[in-house]
């Protein structure tokens, strides 16, 4: 009888307890590339947080939910980023982060495909994002890129830039064990 109780124990506590990944802010980034004036500009952010369930051998059950920080928007020009924190660009007042949330992930071979909402200044676009997925000890390394058009989220008005940027991703994701 004792046995049995102990087992049941076991499995409650085991099926309570899900693999999470956390994005790491070191060893993560987000970088863009952009048209303006027939020169590309290029820029990252940081400041990742969120979290991301990911197994591949029940992908059915795999998330993302993951933000940046804004305000942490970087060319290398000073003045630039500035003007990018700004309203008529990321509003960084109203809307200090960029969210993702998955609403479904496939799979294909050693690749996977994230389809889900993307929000920047309060606008939220279906986009898919193709990534790869390599394990290590106790973390993921995701990687992909997308393409997205800034004036669907109402970023930069009638500017010079091109209106199709170009996001990759490279996330470094720690493993956690929530209860």
């Amino acid at each position: 009888m004792k046995k049995t109780i102990f087992l049941l124990l076991i499995s409650l506590f085991a099926a309570q307890v899900k693999a999470q990944y956390v994005p790491a802010d070191k060893g993560s980034t987000l970088s863009f590339k952009i048209g303006n004036f027939g020169f590309d500009v290029s820029g990252s952010f940081t400041g990742f947080k969120g979290s991301i369930n990911f197994d591949p051998q029940n992908i059915a059950s795999s998330s993302f939910d993951v933000t940046i920080d804004a305000s942490t928007v970087n060319t290398d020009n000073n003045l630039r980023d500035e003007h990018l924190r700004g309203a008529s660009y990321f509003d960084v007042k109203n809307y200090p982060t960029i969210r993702f949330v998955s609403a479904k992930i496939t799979s294909s071979g050693n690749s996977f495909t994230a389809y889900g909402k993307l929000t920047i200044k309060g606008k939220s676009k279906d986009i898919s994002i193709p990534f790869t997925a390599t394990p290590g000890t106790d973390e993921y390394s995701f990687k992909g890129s997308f393409k997205i058009n800034r004036k669907d989220f109402g970023v930069g008005g009638t500017s010079t830039i091109s209106n199709e940027l170009e996001v990759s991703l490279n996330v470094m994701a720690k493993k956690q064990t929530a209860i």
